[in-house]
């Protein structure tokens, strides 16, 4: 008997959100990736912790007109919502209603277990998506990996990968592309 090939189905961002609204997912950690659910991977105490230093370096030197969504949706393009553990967008809470932010200025993703995903899949959304700094809060290496200036890459899993990237150790600093008068501590954002 001759098998017939695997066949998947793309999901649209418009087919994702709607299943949602309807409770199909009852609570289940996905995320809509290049027209993929991923299901989320289980968070451990080092990326909780992680988690919530990200949020307190980047809090503090936020300026008026910018806040941090937190592990929720960013609305990149038709067949991709990510939820990247920070997202920072320009305004208000409430500028978001209707849809999702669509261009954060800075997206980062605290990886142990999902490093490669993030890495190679994310980081190709990213850069497709227009994501003019993404990081990587590594936890495996305890460096933060920098990735900037997206361009297309036909070897890249969605056709788009960053030209630069670099690894900063704890003893180093970082200054958000958006925000060039502030400094992080790359040891305030590791556990």
């Amino acid at each position: 008997m001759k098998q017939a090939p695997l066949t998947t189905r793309q999901w649209t961002r418009k087919e994702y959100d709607r299943l949602g609204e309807l409770g199909i997912f009852d609570g289940e950690p996905l995320e809509l990736i290049g027209g993929q659910l991923v299901v989320a991977e289980p968070k451990g105490t080092y990326h909780v912790t992680s988690l919530g230093l990200v949020v307190r370096a980047l809090n503090a030197v936020l300026p008026t007109g910018w806040f941090l969504r937190i592990q929720d949706p960013i609305a990149l393009d038709d067949d991709s919502e990510p939820e990247p553990d920070v997202a920072v967008v320009a305004g208000d809470f409430r500028d978001y209603l209707a849809d999702h932010p669509q261009r954060p200025a800075l997206v980062v993703e605290v990886s142990e277990s999902s490093l490669g995903f993030d890495r190679r899949r994310k980081g190709s959304l990213y850069a497709r998506g227009g994501v003019q700094d993404y990081w990587i809060v590594n936890l495996v290496d305890r460096v933060l990996e920098v990735y900037r200036e997206p361009e297309a890459d036909p070897s890249a899993r969605y056709g788009w990968s960053y030209r630069s990237m670099e690894r900063i150790a704890p003893d180093g600093s970082i200054t958000p592309l958006a925000f060039p008068e502030a400094r992080i501590s790359v040891a305030a954002l590791l556990p």
